[in-house]
């Protein structure tokens, strides 16, 4: 293996990682009030959780663009205090976390759906907080479907292409991961290297997706 797949695999995986961090707080929260509470507009957050799936990527990419990009309403406001997202590792770990935050939301959900109400509301006559009971009761008896989520959100984090050479491009070293350099390998005739980092992918996707339904099933 060549220290550029090397390189790329490794961050790939620790880009991956760091958007599943990203994606897993407030794709629990939504989950949970999609799951648990009914309010105006829910069908309208569910609609807007669920776009990258539907959209194009690349369309999800320009969006994250517009958004991130120095004349775009947060690119601006991050630019005056000296930050920049567009084209950085920082733009891969968003398209990554938008693109798996979906997986994550829906299997979440399903599992706070399927939690019995009885052990809540046993914890609730003893006394215990909204929060307290979230954390002890909810949470724990939900964690194996979060989970689950979790490794999908991270197994589409680890081949997001479209959104991410938008946002990102592809620059060696610095923002090219797994599905971006077979793109670019395979463009520029390196089909040898190309095909070592879709045997990368597909294994490291294969496991993942693997871990996950078992997860689920168990849960």
């Amino acid at each position: 293996m060549t220290s550029d797949i090397r390189d790329i695999t490794i961050f790939t995986a620790l880009a991956a990682l760091a958007a599943t961090a990203l994606m897993l707080v407030p794709g629990v929260a939504v989950a949970w009030l999609l799951a648990r509470r009914n309010f105006p507009g829910k069908s309208l957050v569910e609609t807007a959780v669920s776009l990258p799936l539907v959209m194009p990527p690349v369309a999800t990419g320009l969006m994250l663009l517009w958004l991130f990009g120095r004349r775009g309403p947060i690119g601006a406001l991050l630019a005056r205090v000296g930050i920049e997202v567009v084209f950085t590792p920082a733009a891969v770990v968003i398209a990554m976390a938008v693109m798996g935050l979906p997986l994550l939301v829906r299997t979440a959900r399903a599992g706070f759906e399927q939690v019995t109400r009885r052990y809540e509301q046993i914890a609730e006559t003893l006394g215990a907080g909204p929060w307290r009971v979230f954390s002890t009761v909810t949470l724990p008896l939900a964690s194996r479907n979060i989970l689950a989520g979790a490794v999908l959100g991270f197994s589409r984090a680890l081949g997001e292409f479209g959104a991410t050479i938008v946002v990102a491009g592809s620059i060696p070293g610095r923002t090219r991961t797994l599905a971006v350099g077979i793109y670019s390998f395979t463009e520029t005739g390196q089909d040898r290297q190309a095909a070592i980092l879709v045997a990368i992918s597909l294994a490291i996707a294969f496991l993942a997706v693997l871990a996950s339904n078992r997860l689920a099933r168990e849960a």
